[in-house]
């Protein structure tokens, strides 16, 4: 089970919404459903108060700590997060993409092929992109992406992700 204590980002604000205090926000996770889990964020610096969909995919939210439009908009761009400790439990074979960001690459003939950098979604599936250590001539470190699937990476913890080595593009 991976469980590295850091923070993750759920949702972030995109603006004021109204002239009493209320954000909007973008969602990261599975919805509002989902977010309304969660009564304080970023270290228990923003309370919510009230939280409901915006019917577009996002979400409107009251904190606490914001009392007028003024103060709402300041808040423009901020990510709103939890410990990683906070999230839900998962099933075997789940992961949570703050889990994977940072974890080193090694192929399964055991070549170090760089860290995680990033996961996405195309709508096909998660796939990784993975950055190769610098390179000894300066150059800027080359990246290459592989589908998290099991024939592409049949293992992975806490320490590492195993990459199949066919897919580890040289």
């Amino acid at each position: 089970m991976i469980l590295r204590d850091r923070s993750v980002t759920l949702a972030a604000i995109t603006g004021a919404h109204g002239v009493t205090g209320e954000v909007r926000l973008k969602l990261f996770g599975e919805g509002v459903a989902a977010l309304k889990r969660y009564r304080a964020f970023n270290d228990s610096t923003l309370t919510v108060s009230a939280m409901r969909d915006d019917g577009k995919g996002g979400a409107i939210a009251r904190f606490a700590e914001v009392a007028d439009r003024t103060a709402a908009e300041r808040l423009r761009g901020t990510a709103l997060t939890v410990p990683r400790t906070a999230l839900p439990p998962l099933a075997d074979g789940e992961y949570y993409h703050a889990d994977l960001i940072g974890l080193p690459a090694v192929s399964t003939a055991g070549e170090p092929l760089g860290t995680c950098i990033a996961v996405d979604n195309y709508g096909a599936g998660d796939v990784l992109e993975i950055e190769r250590p610098p390179a000894e001539d300066g150059k800027k470190p080359r990246r290459f992406m592989v589908p998290m699937r099991p024939e592409a990476v049949p293992d992975w913890n806490d320490e590492r992700l195993l990459i199949e080595a066919a897919f580890a593009e040289d």
